[in-house]
């Protein structure tokens, strides 16, 4: 089967990779449930770990949204620091890069596919 290089993301059938805020209660509930489950995982921290601008905008891509979709508008920093604006795309990712607890997650990629968790069961979908 042909598999298209999707950039800076390795991903495997044989692991989910889970971008997520160590902040978040969803995150860790989800985190619980893939090591209950016995799933192989790599924890990306997006707190942490500082994301790139290809990094960003592949996991809109794969999303099939636009970076804009992968802020979380409704979110405390983000209402704190920022009204509700179009800005370009380049703007967005700089957005996240500086307050990365304002974008959406966790996120889960697993070969191919990848899913924004709603609840920490989604996993399951992957």
């Amino acid at each position: 089967m042909h598999k298209k290089n999707m950039g800076e993301i390795a991903t495997s059938n044989r692991q989910i990779t889970l971008f997520y805020s160590s902040k978040s209660v969803r995150a860790k509930q989800t985190l619980a449930y893939v090591k209950a489950e016995g799933l192989p995982i790599l924890e990306i921290d997006i707190l942490r770990a500082k994301l790139t601008g290809t990094q960003i905008v592949e996991l809109a891509d794969r999303l099939h949204l636009k970076v804009a979709d992968l802020i979380n508008q409704e979110h405390p920093e983000y209402k704190s620091h920022f009204e509700h604006h179009n800005f370009s795309t380049n703007d967005w990712v700089k957005m996240i890069q500086k307050n990365p607890e304002i974008m959406k997650q966790p996120i889960a990629l697993r070969g191919d596919r990848t899913i924004l968790v709603e609840t920490p069961t989604d996993i399951i979908k992957i």
